[in-house]
């Protein structure tokens, strides 16, 4: 394996260059132990991904056609498969079956899954699966699945592959991403001060402005007026959306 000549391969520039880094992922993973790779850029939408032609890439390159597996038609998967989900709480690539998630490291937040008629409900009996997360809160997903459907273990292909495969799949869809990405959400460069921070992280669980102001002993004026600038800077219509941008660049972070 060449890390280089590879990620070069599934890089994607522009639109123009996905058809060639979805076959190029798509002959890496099948060298890979013959795994099939199934790839979604955000599971937060419905849009399916495709070339500049069109062209569905999940059925055109990866080759899911047949009965039962046109997964990236169903938009109801995001919610009721166990794989999206856990991408939700999951960064490092990892891998599951009815069983179990097999992470790098214990990750409690996986253990409270349901994993009951797993096959039914992804699609799939085991799979080595690739969070993708990007700029602004998206997720993404890539899974290598077995060529053969009886399988269910996948641990001699993560060990050998897992990371691999990992670097090649954020490679290849934060490219995607970033290729048809034409409106901007958010400002560019939003620097907030420590004390706007520090507002918004106690108004994002459900402080009120007063509460915040006998936290952290300012007035109830002050608190408002710091609120109110951070949803200047973020381009925010009100206080929820102030909190849900400032959420987005990271500046609120998450409990352990």
């Amino acid at each position: 394996m060449d890390l280089t000549a590879d990620l070069a391969a599934v890089s994607v520039t522009t639109v123009d260059d996905v058809r060639g880094a979805a076959e190029a992922l798509h002959a890496i993973a099948m060298r890979c132990g013959g795994l099939r790779a199934a790839v979604c850029d955000n599971i937060a939408s419905k849009a399916t991904m495709l070339d500049a032609e069109g062209n569905v890439i999940a059925a055109d390159v990866f080759g899911w056609t047949g009965e039962g597996e046109r997964w990236w038609a169903d938009s109801r998967l995001a919610l009721s498969s166990p794989l999206p989900r856990a991408c939700r709480y999951e960064s490092e690539p990892f891998w599951a079956n009815a069983s179990g998630f097999r992470t790098r490291q214990p990750n409690r937040y996986l253990d409270q899954i349901g994993l009951d008629n797993f096959e039914r409900r992804s699609l799939t009996r085991g799979a080595i699966v690739v969070p993708i997360h990007q700029p602004f809160g998206q997720i993404g997903i890539v899974t290598y699945n077995c060529k053969d459907k009886e399988r269910d273990d996948l641990s001699a292909e993560f060990a050998e592959f897992g990371d691999y495969l990992g670097i090649l799949a954020y490679r290849f869809v934060s490219g995607y991403t970033k290729a048809h990405r034409t409106r901007h959400w958010l400002p560019g460069d939003t620097q907030l001060t420590k004390r706007e921070v520090e507002c918004l992280r106690w108004a994002s669980i459900g402080k009120t402005d007063k509460e915040i102001s006998l936290i952290l002993s300012r007035s109830h004026a002050t608190v408002r007026f710091h609120i109110q600038n951070a949803g200047e800077k973020l381009d925010a219509v009100n206080r929820s959306q102030t909190i849900f941008k400032a959420a987005q660049l990271g500046y609120l972070g998450a409990a352990a």
